[in-house]
């Protein structure tokens, strides 16, 4: 069986019946039955973030709408929380803070009873921290200096169901262009995929669709012909780069993630 879809959620979707975000997530949870699954574990307040997408979702017709509650890492190895999620069709993950997530879920039986279920066909959604930890790698912090306003940013694990990526989120709405360059500088291999608010990407079959209200930015430095990253005594970086893509897409565009190539909208002659 093929992978299911992922929607990647730059944060902040519209949370209503009009919601192009969510109505899509749940057009793809309600194609076999078992219901969605939400994962709120990333957030400090999980018990009003699941009461939140628990109306949303069934305001849009989903009957079983159920809290997957998961708080330390003996909660993720727990075979009966593991049962639970197998009995889904969909998963959405909650933002709040990635690390938590990586911290208390990544290489445990959950983490991987989730890879099995994707790769089974179950849709998995994530948004903002959701969206981050679904790469193979994630930003984990991009501190500013105090004393020379420059960023140092530092990478983790993510779930892995992307290779080759780091995505970030709430991307134009909070300026995130300069640390996602610096993320992937220097790593020919690796794309950064930001995504704004109120916007996704569907992933599958190894490329995107942008769904959403805003635009979705891909750096991609695998043609890059120079990169000099020069450290500074306080431990922070500058750089000069030369000869790197950058793809800007808006709703309904797609991309393809293995041959790094703008795909036209459907009906739209290349």
């Amino acid at each position: 069986m093929n992978c299911g879809e992922l929607l990647i959620i730059g944060g902040a979707e519209d949370k209503c019946l009009e919601g192009e975000v969510l109505n899509k997530f749940v057009e793809l949870a309600t194609h076999s039955e078992g219901g969605i699954g939400i994962l709120p574990t990333a957030s400090e307040i999980p018990e009003e973030v699941s009461t939140e997408y628990i109306k949303i979702f069934r305001d849009l017709g989903v009957d079983r709408v159920e809290v997957i509650k998961l708080d330390s890492r003996q909660d993720a190895d727990d075979p009966a929380i593991c049962e639970q999620l197998a009995s889904f069709s969909a998963i959405f993950i909650s933002g709040g803070n990635q690390s938590r997530l990586s911290e208390l879920i990544g290489k445990t039986k959950f983490h991987d009873a989730l890879s099995k279920a994707w790769h089974e066909g179950m849709v998995i959604a994530g948004t903002s921290a959701g969206a981050s930890i679904l790469g193979k790698y994630m930003i984990v912090a991009a501190d500013t200096m105090l004393n020379d306003n420059k960023l140092k940013v530092e990478i983790g694990l993510g779930f892995g169901f992307l290779d080759g990526l780091i995505i970030d989120q709430h991307f134009s709405q909070r300026g995130r262009f300069d640390r996602l360059l610096s993320a992937i500088a220097g790593k020919k291999e690796i794309m950064g995929i930001g995504i704004d608010e109120n916007t996704a990407i569907l992933v599958k079959d190894g490329h995107f669709e942008v769904v959403g209200q805003h635009q979705v930015l891909v750096l991609d430095g695998s043609t890059s012909d120079y990169i000099n990253i020069t450290s500074s005594d306080n431990g922070s970086e500058e750089l000069t780069l030369s000869g790197f893509n950058l793809h800007a897409l808006t709703r309904g565009y797609r991309f393809d993630l293995l041959t790094r190539k703008l795909l036209m909208k459907k009906g739209i002659q290349q």
